[in-house]
């Protein structure tokens, strides 16, 4: 992973000095700024190699029906610009949490290439270590406790009460009890968090091993354990009892089970000094051990890079959602507008005053604060239009292909005939159109209303079966 987190970094370092002549937009969030420089000339430079990366016909139709009269170059490159930032943003940031990641896991080692493992102080506390290791043709693993330093005498006697009636439970391992054991007992030089080292000796170590192991049993047999607790110069002993079952246990769990207990043995006996040396040798064959920790860095690596492939189409997709949203938003403001330009020609205006004096409002409360509403955007970019010296048929028309909707497609051709061939009754068919518009906008509404009620249907019930569970559990409880 640190050779990952070197490479992508040495990439991003190179791209950035590549970029610095690059010009984000001035509402760049400081942070993603780097990264906008870095996909600008990225974009720049592989636009024109590659250009399935940075095209689509659908989105370039979506950016130029979002903003209207922008130059089509500056939309995509602001658009492929940012969305190819956010891309490198989250796999940068995937990347330093995967570093960060493997470090933590290595920070844990504690074994050293010699086979030493680093004890800590009483105050850290055992700490445990997962090992594993080859023997033969055989891999296996262990999970061992390493135990801190020796504490004085003073602070130890107060102890020993207290652990020796936690003891039997603390032995008991998968058995419900010690007069039913079957199978091994948890036998172990250190129980919990207390720093009191035990000696185990059983009074029939053919059935019952000083680990805890039991072998060869063919029937029910009772063992005593004793012990000795010990801790400094410190010691108590006392005696359990215990009945045996035989146990089933295979060669493989056999050789476990011996290596776990020359572990235990060598831990033993290095209580006294800073390091504890693993062993090296199960007679005459070689071992060699190795520590295994929790390295998730490639994996949080792997997230990362999925996410960043992954935002290309989602934000294509949340951009055509964005398209759908802003129809729908000009088909509900429709008959709004169509009401208004029948009412300022009826009061005896032209087509283009009225055009200019509904958007000559909107801009106005725009400059106060107002919300920015699609439809009349529209239109005050037809004013433009017309102001900068296109004829105003051609304007209405313009208007219509802009907003793609077959009611304004239809309110522009009938504004544009009424300039071609005149028309006595326009004021009469904008009233028509106004009508037939609040009726569409109404059967939306009660559509809308209906999706609702089925959103809504699913909490209803669940709130119903709460109500009839608050009334019918405490009428059952007093039955």
């Amino acid at each position: 992973m640190y050779w990952i987190a070197l490479a992508v970094s040495a990439g991003y370092l190179v791209l950035l000095i590549l970029a610095r002549k690059q010009v984000p937009p001035a509402e760049t969030a400081s942070l993603l700024k780097p990264f906008y420089k870095m996909a600008l000339y990225l974009y720049k430079k592989l636009g024109n190699r590659l250009p399935g990366l940075f095209s689509s016909p659908q989105v370039e139709r979506d950016l130029i029906s979002l903003h209207p009269g922008e130059a089509r170059e500056y939309l995509k490159t602001e658009y492929y610009g940012k969305k190819a930032a956010i891309c490198l943003a989250v796999l940068f940031l995937g990347t330093l949490f995967g570093a960060a990641a493997k470090f933590s896991a290595m920070g844990s080692v504690i074994l050293g290439e010699d086979g030493s493992v680093a004890r800590g102080s009483f105050q850290d506390g055992a700490r445990e270590i997962h090992i594993e290791t080859d023997y033969g043709q055989q891999q296996m693993d262990f999970r061992m406790e390493v135990e801190p330093r020796l504490l004085s005498e003073e602070e130890t006697e107060r102890l020993f009460e207290d652990f020796m009636e936690r003891l039997p439970e603390y032995i008991l391992g998968s058995n419900e009890s010690l007069q039913n054991v079957t199978s091994d007992l948890k036998l172990d030089a250190k129980y919990g968090d207390f720093p009191i080292s035990v000696h185990w000796e059983s009074s029939n170590p053919g059935r019952l091993s000083d680990s805890g192991q039991i072998f060869s049993l063919e029937e029910e047999e009772a063992v005593t354990l004793s012990f000795r607790l010990t801790y400094g110069s410190l010691e108590r002993e006392g005696t359990l009892f215990v009945i045996l079952r035989p146990p089933v246990l295979t060669r493989e769990e056999l050789l476990h089970r011996e290596l776990e207990e020359m572990l235990r043995k060598s831990q033993e006996g290095s209580l006294d000094r800073d390091e504890w040396t693993l062993p090296d040798k199960v007679g005459e064959e070689d071992i060699h051990w190795r520590q295994v920790v929790e390295d998730n860095s490639l994996i949080l690596w792997a997230v990362a890079l999925i996410t960043a492939v992954a935002v290309f189409p989602f934000l294509d997709r949340d951009l055509h959602g964005q398209l759908e949203k802003r129809k729908k938003l000009l088909r509900r403001e429709y008959p709004e507008i169509v009401h208004k330009l029948a009412l300022f020609v009826g009061a005896g205006m032209t087509i283009r005053g009225a055009f200019q004096k509904i958007a000559g409002d909107y801009e106005e409360k725009r400059k106060e604060g107002g919300r920015q509403l699609p439809a009349y955007e529209e239109m005050l970019y037809t004013c433009r239009e017309l102001r900068s010296g296109i004829s105003e048929g051609l304007a209405y028309e313009h208007l219509g292909k802009r907003t793609g909707l077959q009611e304004y497609i239809r309110l522009a051709a009938l504004l544009a005939q009424n300039l071609k061939r005149g028309s006595s009754t326009l004021l009469e068919r904008l009233r028509e159109e106004a009508e037939k518009s609040a009726q569409e906008r109404l059967q939306e509404s009660r559509k809308m209303g209906e999706e609702a009620g089925t959103k809504l249907l699913m909490p209803m019930v669940l709130m119903l079966a709460v109500v009839m569970a608050i009334i019918m559990i405490p009428a059952f409880s007093n039955m």
